[in-house]
């Protein structure tokens, strides 16, 4: 049966099926909607959105439907920008709760057209299950909302980049919207809070809820996916110590190595006879670039010409590997306390509760343990984001 959610929060629940609203009480046979809601979290639940690669319901929606779903995306957009001068949080609010019902009846009335469409015409793709549980972890950060406490910066006040920054953040709102189709890598990006881009010396601004955060980060992620995708063993310990005696014999410090490795790896015309030796970047593209697009070990598809496919090859890996971990993380702590705070490329901050103390190393292990063999993770702890001390967990 189609139905219609109207808010992706865990305690806002009414659906929209079989013509009527339906709160609390769903009826049993619900089993496809346009997108997830944590109020769907353990149902049986096909969602359209992923059928077709995270359209839009303006993208997806089909010609004969165009004038219908268009008088209600204006009505909607209305809303929207009353919400804005009302100065509403709708992440205060459950959504059915700010609309007249009978606009409610005609909104879930066309997504289930809409929906409806999308599973006569889209094949379920091969990610599908992957995405979904990506969407949940990334559903759930939406909701959750962060700990900011700029006063911590107070002392700063007199620099003018500071002051902008302050005021910025204290005008944004305390949450985190990831989107998982944001990059043709696979790569997330982020909306609301700027915790993708916020300078690390103004991190200490972020505190947990519960005790403390731990941070699990990828000893040089790519670097050992390379290894991986060539079938080589992953060293034991930091991959540009590994590479300063290894590969460069002994004859460059571990930074130097850091950087000029760097330098290398995505520089098509650099010539390292010592690293490529090692990191055979031509062995990769002949295995995973097609001459007009990049298939990777995780069957994601990117058109590229020969001066990206390394570039999309190795990163678009890297992005899906550890997305793939953060799911097995997000798995372990379901129905604890710790939860997932956010995550910054190739590391995984969860905001702690020292009950959890006892699943650490499983939590550890889980994110280590990749398809792509054993990586080398570096953990950190910390009472904020801007103060992480170097943990040694086995």
């Amino acid at each position: 049966m189609l139905f219609q959610t109207f808010d992706d929060k865990k305690d806002c629940i009414a659906i929209y099926a079989q013509g009527k609203m339906h709160a609390k009480n769903y009826p049993r046979d619900i089993s496809q909607t346009w997108e997830y809601s944590e109020s769907l979290v353990d149902k049986d639940i096909e969602y359209a959105k992923h059928y077709c690669g995270g359209l839009t319901l303006s993208e997806a929606c089909p010609d004969h439907y165009k004038k219908e779903w268009d008088q209600v995306s204006q009505r909607l957009q209305a809303f929207h920008r009353s919400v804005k001068e009302a100065r509403l949080n709708l992440n205060d609010h459950c959504f059915f709760d700010l609309l007249p019902e009978h606009f409610l009846l005609e909104y879930g009335r066309i997504k289930n057209k809409i929906c409806n469409y999308v599973f006569k015409n889209y094949e379920k793709p091969e990610n599908y299950d992957f995405i979904v549980s990506l969407v949940k972890i990334l559903t759930e950060i939406k909701n959750s909302k962060l700990n900011v406490d700029t006063s911590i910066l107070k002392n700063r006040r007199h620099e003018f980049r500071t002051r902008q920054f302050i005021r910025k953040i204290n005008e944004t709102s305390p949450y985190i919207n990831y989107n998982a189709y944001g990059t043709k890598t696979g790569r997330l990006t982020a909306k609301s809070f700027p915790i993708l881009t916020m300078d690390k010396s103004y991190r200490k601004i972020l505190k947990p809820n519960n005790e403390w955060f731990l941070e699990f980060d990828f000893n040089a992620a790519e670097l050992r996916v390379m290894l991986s995708l060539l079938g080589h063993e992953q060293p034991q310990e930091d991959i540009h110590e590994w590479n300063a005696q290894n590969v460069f014999k002994g004859t460059l410090t571990r930074e130097k190595a850091k950087k000029r490795t760097f330098a290398w790896l995505y520089n098509e015309k650099s010539k390292e006879t010592s690293l490529n030796g090692v990191y055979d970047r031509n062995k990769i593209k002949e295995k995973y670039w097609d001459g007009e697009k990049v298939r990777t070990v995780f069957n994601r598809e990117i058109e590229s010409d020969e001066y990206h496919a390394i570039n999309y090859i190795i990163q678009s890996t890297a992005a899906d590997l550890f997305l793939r971990q953060i799911i097995k993380v997000w798995e372990i702590l379901r129905n604890r306390k710790s939860h997932i705070a956010f995550c910054l490329h190739d590391s995984l901050v969860i905001d702690f509760s020292d009950e959890d103390v006892d699943i650490i190393n499983d939590l550890k292990n889980a994110f280590a343990k990749t398809p792509l063999g054993e990586f080398k993770i570096n953990t950190f702890g910390g009472k904020d984001f801007g103060n992480m001390k170097r943990m040694n967990v086995r």
